[in-house]
């Protein structure tokens, strides 16, 4: 496979605004945001008007419109960080990118800023290696390659559906962790990407990510919401729930995830010891979580990503439904998602 051209009006940027002053956030981000459209979704718990630079070619979707929409919902939320959803759902680009609102472009080791951009593009435009771990990690950068007994056959790889950056400063870590070392930053800048292997689950972080909504647009959704959930990251275990989904739908279907590459910058927010409070119960669920999803396996009757989280859905609350409601309501929600992105589609 050769890397795919992706035009700037081909991705949208999703922004979930968790506070209601956006100036500082989009200044930061301007001389690389300003080419692309964003989308811009207020959390409907949120209060006050928001506070948007000019400048920006955006549209601005608040409480209302999210309610006009969808209409009554009894399983779908968006509130907190899952109002970001709200944008996965509406846009029309082929590629999404999100970035939460308390990060700022990153520098590299040479005191470089980081084009996040960029980089989230040619990570999903360049092809992923899930099938064979190459050791030079991903043969697609500057100056890698295959190494040594790299089988030719795969040497051509496959899509890549979803780009997972990192985090300076702040890295993503759970309250426990944090509460522990609260003076723990992430200085490290690793100049490398690599493409997850097949059947290899992983934590994703909503931080700062990008996928093409086209092919795994459906599996990106608001479903796994704890009853104690905040408004800090480490109070939320909703992106963690869907990055196994679409890490099973990417190994059906054929497609690769990246990681590593790009980095943003994380300011301070939040107090760990009073998320721990929040968060324990997802801690304690992911006990249950990661080995159903390592065991996961969809049948052929599965072709879009749709089907395939129909399919997670079904087996959610048949295998792990018993263990806690929260995974019913969870597998209810990701079917209710399901036909909502059909509904829109059909209206848009």
């Amino acid at each position: 496979m050769s890397q795919v051209s992706v035009r700037d009006d081909e991705v949208d940027i999703v922004i979930a605004a968790i506070e209601p002053d956006l100036t500082s956030f989009l200044e930061g981000w301007r001389a690389v945001f300003s080419r692309f459209h964003l989308i811009i979704i207020k959390d409907p718990d949120l209060k006050g008007e928001l506070r948007i630079p000019g400048g920006f070619n955006y549209d601005a979707y608040t409480k209302a419109d999210i309610q006009k929409i969808i209409g009554p919902s009894n399983a779908v939320t968006f509130s907190g960080y899952s109002c970001r959803y709200f944008g996965y759902l509406l846009s029309k680009k082929k590629y999404i990118i999100s970035i939460d609102d308390d990060c700022i472009p990153a520098k590299d080791n040479e005191g470089i800023q980081v084009d996040a951009i960029a980089q989230h593009i040619n990570n999903l435009s360049t092809p992923a290696t899930p099938f064979f771990f190459n050791t030079l990690y991903d043969p697609f950068c500057k100056g890698a390659d295959f190494v040594r007994g790299y089988p030719f056959s795969l040497r051509s790889g496959v899509s890549c559906a979803l780009s997972c950056g990192l985090w300076l400063n702040l890295a993503d870590l759970d309250a426990p962790t944090q509460a522990l070392k609260p003076a723990l930053r992430n200085t490290r800048y690793v100049d490398a990407v690599l493409t997850v292997p097949v059947r290899s689950m992983m934590p994703l972080s909503g931080i700062n990510i990008a996928f093409d909504r086209e092919v795994v647009g459906p599996a990106l959704l608001p479903s796994f919401r704890l009853a104690k959930e905040g408004k800090i990251r480490w109070e939320t275990v909703e992106d963690i729930w869907t990055g196994m989904c679409v890490k099973v739908v990417c190994d059906h279907l054929g497609y690769g995830v990246k990681t590593g590459l790009p980095y943003v910058w994380r300011k301070e927010r939040g107090d760990a010891i009073e998320s721990l409070k929040k968060e324990w119960e997802g801690v304690k669920l992911m006990e249950e979580v990661v080995p159903f999803f390592q065991s996961m396996r969809l049948t052929p009757a599965a072709k879009t990503a749709e089907d395939c989280v129909i399919e997670i859905a079904v087996a959610v609350k048949e295998q792990l439904g018993q263990i806690d409601p929260v995974f019913t309501r969870a597998a209810d929600s990701m079917v209710e998602w399901v036909q909502l992105w059909k509904a829109v589609k059909i209206r848009t």
